[in-house]
């Protein structure tokens, strides 16, 4: 009979162990999946900021190509304007003679 009182009482012992270890782990659970909710709601807002980066990067892009479009555009008709100024001296020059 003691042996079996032992028995009885090593089996409540791991049992009680047993039990505090499940809610040990049920609130490292707990935590745990706040954490993740918590970092998915965080990884979501990190897409969209760079979502709204990359169409600004996306808009600048296209404006400094536009940009250099007009400065090329300008500086041939600069060049232009040089060389039909040069013509005409030209011309000038053969009509006097």
């Amino acid at each position: 009979m003691a042996e079996t009182n032992v028995l009885i009482s090593g089996i409540e012992f791991k049992i009680r162990q047993l039990i505090e270890k499940n809610k040990q782990l049920a609130i490292e659970n707990k935590k745990l999946s706040d954490e993740i909710a918590t970092l998915r709601k965080r990884a979501e807002e990190v897409l969209l900021v760079n979502n709204e980066l990359n169409e600004q990067l996306n808009k600048k892009i296209i404006v400094n190509a536009l940009g250099n479009e007009k400065e090329e555009i300008e500086e041939g008709r600069k060049l232009i304007k040089a060389l039909v100024k040069e013509i005409d001296q030209c011309i000038a020059i053969l009509n006097k003679r």
